[in-house]
């Protein structure tokens, strides 16, 4: 491990969490990793971490808290692969070792600090950095969408209001498309009946300075009225059905507006609302100012 200073250690409790941690693992000439993939560096730095925190909150001077960053990097590589006990004598010896580094009471407070971390979850440091782990880990990225920034409380509405207008809407777009369908077939009806009418003049034997005996132009005449009025009657049958359909639409709209919810808030029934008080206040006034002149 590179020799933290004081002033290193002093930085790293300045930073919020994550900064700090970042600015140990630059202090201590580490690689880059990846958080997710090497567990065993990212909880050795947090141990790291956590130490010089619990360092600073118990008092020690800087210079000691580099120390304790020390200290607890020996601890767990002398009791790498070790029994319980055999962790607790080593705790033991490293306490007697440090003597001349702290006093009484902060090796005391370092003795607490290890029993209640490290050798309270002794058998979990072991596993973790003890021996190596196979990393079994799926990654998939997600597209998160955000909510849309909502409006203004002053635009805002009551809920059955605002389902009422969206059912207005909804019936209003509704009748918009029944016309438009209207028109759509009318222009589809005029090339039907422009193709068959083609198709129809080029049936009759066209030669030059041969004039149509009576019966053909009949036929042709006939033929051509019978393609128009078939036509005229597809487009009165289509527009039949969609008067029907926009009534009903707009019977629908009616119904909803007889139902539709009052807006909030209400004025409280048997009281004027603050206009109407003006309105009467200033009738009054007008009255009285009448009765002085009589």
């Amino acid at each position: 491990m590179a020799l933290l200073t004081p002033q290193g250690v002093k930085n790293v409790f300045q930073f919020q969490k994550p900064e700090g941690r970042e600015h140990l693992r630059r202090l201590l000439n580490w690689d880059e990793f990846d958080e997710l993939r090497d567990s065993r560096r990212s909880i050795l730095l947090d141990t790291f971490y956590e130490s010089i925190i619990f360092a600073v909150c118990k008092g020690f001077p800087w210079a000691e808290v580099a120390k304790v960053v020390k200290f607890t990097e020996e601890l767990l590589k002398e009791t790498k692969g070790c029994s319980i006990t055999e962790a607790v004598a080593i705790l033991g010896n490293k306490l007697r070792d440090y003597q001349g580094h702290f006093n009484t009471t902060h090796l005391l407070a370092l003795c607490d600090y290890f029993h209640n971390t490290f050798l309270h979850h002794y058998k979990l440091y072991q596993y973790v950095l003890g021996q190596d782990q196979e990393v079994n880990l799926t990654i998939t990225h997600l597209d998160v969408c955000a909510p849309p920034q909502p409006l203004p409380l002053a635009e805002g509405m009551d809920r059955d209001l605002w389902k009422h207008e969206q059912q207005v809407t909804e019936l209003s777009m509704a009748e918009v498309q029944k016309r438009t369908s209207v028109v759509l077939l009318k222009e589809t009806l005029q090339l039907e009946q422009e193709h068959l009418l083609q198709k129809k003049f080029s049936e009759v034997p066209m030669q030059q300075d041969r004039v149509l005996r009576r019966e053909e132009l009949e036929n042709l005449i006939n033929e051509a009225i019978h393609v128009q009025i078939e036509c005229l009657r597809k487009l009165l049958q289509f527009e039949i059905q969609i008067t029907f359909d926009i009534l009903d639409l707009r019977f629908q709209k009616k119904i909803l507006n007889l139902h539709a919810p009052v807006p909030f808030p209400l004025s409280i029934t048997g009281q004027p609302s603050p206009d109407e008080s003006l309105k009467l206040n200033k009738a009054n006034k007008g009255k009285k100012a009448k009765a002085k002149k009589k």
